[in-house]
């Protein structure tokens, strides 16, 4: 059998989608999990689930020992958990992409974000960006990838769930600024064309969906196919910068949140034309209101007329 893909975040939205879709390409998959009894599904389906740590070098050294190629599909945007995005997004990465060299490993994929810089407002992005840098520093052969929003968490956790759980939803912001949505098993489904195909290396990859919307066109939305006129309800920007900074020594990651929120205009491009992507990696694309009219079957019994 060949070497495995080690999938780190496997617990993940992304992370799970990919296992799933390995596997059923009849991959062999390590999934490494801090929680390795979360994974007990995949484990289920066949992937070998080993436990590790991006704030532990030892357990990525362990992980990565006989690993083919490596996906890194964590992160710690919001904190929390004994997690934090210095000890994780940073350090953790380039710890993980120091044992991957140290270890032979063909390929590391690195899931960034779109629109990551060096000069970007919020932190998480310029971290991203700095160890996009580190890992093509590496000697390790690389692939960057740049999704967009996730519509799991950016179209549902945080807009649409609250829809159909109580008819209303308080949007972070005016919610007018149009920005892409992409479903995560459809970035899945990029990353096992890559791993597939060895020619694809030492590149960077944007990925988004088929849609550009604001949050009101997603609330609004999720409204009309579940049958009801959402009550919506917006954060001011003014308060979101003032409790973005009262915030920041004691929940950065709520902090960076309302911070990214009230960017408005000020904040890079989110919208994106997925021609391009497709015409490379010939996949179909989950509409947003495809992903919504499965969101709204699954809590049907919830939904408020």
């Amino acid at each position: 059998m060949s070497s495995p893909v080690l999938v780190v975040g496997s617990t993940g939205v992304l992370g799970r989608a990919l296992v799933m879709q390995l596997l059923a390409q009849g991959m062999a998959v390590r999934a490494m999990a801090r929680s390795p009894a979360k994974a007990r599904d995949l484990a289920e389906l066949g992937a070998e689930v080993v436990p590790g740590d991006l704030r532990d070098p030892a357990s990525l050294r362990r992980a990565c020992d006989g690993a083919g190629q490596v996906v890194a599909a964590a992160h710690a945007l919001p904190g929390g958990h004994g997690n934090s995005s210095q000890t994780v997004d940073d350090a953790g990465h380039r710890a993980l992409i120091g044992s991957a060299r140290d270890c032979g490993v063909s390929r590391f994929v690195y899931t960034s974000a779109q629109g990551v810089s060096s000069s970007h407002p919020i932190d998480f992005f310029r971290t991203k960006h700095a160890v996009e840098e580190h890992l093509k520093a590496s000697g390790v052969p690389w692939v960057i990838l740049r999704p967009s929003a996730f519509m799991e968490w950016h179209a549902h956790e945080f807009n649409g769930k609250s829809v159909l759980a109580r008819g209303k939803v308080t949007l972070l912001g005016p919610g007018t600024r149009r920005r892409n949505f992409v479903a995560a098993r459809d970035v899945a489904a990029v990353v096992v064309r890559v791993l597939s195909d060895a020619s694809v290396v030492n590149r960077t990859i944007e990925i988004g969906g088929p849609d550009n919307l604001t949050d009101t066109e997603v609330a609004e939305l999720y409204g009309r196919i579940a049958g009801v006129t959402p009550a919506i309800s917006r954060v001011p920007v003014a308060v979101l910068r003032v409790m973005g900074a009262l915030l920041r020594p004691l929940a950065p990651g709520i902090s960076r949140i309302m911070r990214m929120a009230a960017l408005l205009n000020s904040a890079p491009d989110e919208t994106f034309d997925a021609s391009r992507l497709t015409a490379e990696f010939p996949i179909a694309l989950t509409s947003l209101e495809e992903f919504v009219r499965e969101k709204v079957g699954e809590s049907r019994p919830t939904v408020r007329a």
